[in-house]
């Protein structure tokens, strides 16, 4: 982990993910200047010599400094300074290829439908393909990368702006706008699977082998009929000594 460093070096490293460039780590503050707590310690938890850092550590910037660089409200945290952080603008002439990430659940959804804002009010975009992915292992260990081809996009009526030197935002872009990884083939339903035949037993010239079953098969069919002749032996017996006696009888 290493040694964690001062409030004081943590306030001044703040301020600049905050107030100077939070696009640089993939972060889009909202109109107020705030970003999701949630978000930012994931962000700084990436960063060499900062992987300590959680929800105390920006609690005991606001306690320890007299002048504290950053405002948390709620779940909310953002930089007293903004007056630097880059302005949203509209993008004549973004870059021909942008990046995003979108999680292995939503793949078939996306690659079917388009791909639409998740987490942001829009769908962020990067034209540095490893903060992408960086962006999409906030969500899921194992993001799927999609690229999109912005020119195509704005054919489509796609409207990018920019949101700092590397990150840009759209509303919505369509299917046939990006490529992506194929889906993954989908398993087979074993159910509806036929059962294969039964392989035909191998028989050699000059042998033959005998089923157990057929043999304890006919012996009970032997055995009841044993049976039925030995009853109906014994009711012919008790008839004639019933005879008898009525004659003797007489």
């Amino acid at each position: 982990m290493g040694k964690q460093r001062s409030p004081k070096q943590l306030g001044k490293f703040l301020a600049y993910v905050l107030g100077r460039r939070p696009d640089e780590f993939g972060l889009i503050p909202d109109s107020d200047g705030y970003v999701k707590i949630k978000e930012l310690l994931k962000a700084i938890c990436e960063e060499e010599g900062w992987s300590y850092v959680r929800r105390a550590s920006l609690n005991e910037v606001l306690v320890t400094l007299p002048d504290s660089p950053i405002e948390i409200e709620d779940n909310r945290i953002r930089a007293k300074n903004r007056e630097q952080v880059p302005e949203q603008t509209y993008s004549e002439s973004p870059p021909k290829l942008l990046y995003t990430c979108v999680r292995q659940k939503a793949h078939p959804f996306v690659m079917d439908k388009g791909i639409f804002p998740q987490g942001y009010p829009n769908v962020v975009l990067s034209s540095d393909r490893n903060l992408a992915e960086r962006m999409g292992k906030r969500s899921d260990q194992s993001p799927v990368l999609l690229t999109v081809q912005a020119a195509k996009s704005m054919d489509m009526g796609v409207v990018f702006f920019q949101a700092g030197e590397c990150l840009y935002l759209a509303d919505f872009i369509p299917q046939n706008c990006f490529t992506g990884p194929p889906l993954p083939k989908q398993k087979e339903d074993v159910k509806s699977q036929e059962k294969p035949a039964s392989k035909p037993e191998q028989k050699f010239p000059g042998s033959f082998f005998i089923d157990l079953t057929e043999e304890k098969k006919h012996k009970k069919q032997a055995e009841r009929k044993r049976k039925r002749k030995d009853i109906t032996k014994e009711k012919e017996k008790r008839r004639l000594r019933k005879q008898k006696k009525t004659w003797t009888d007489l």
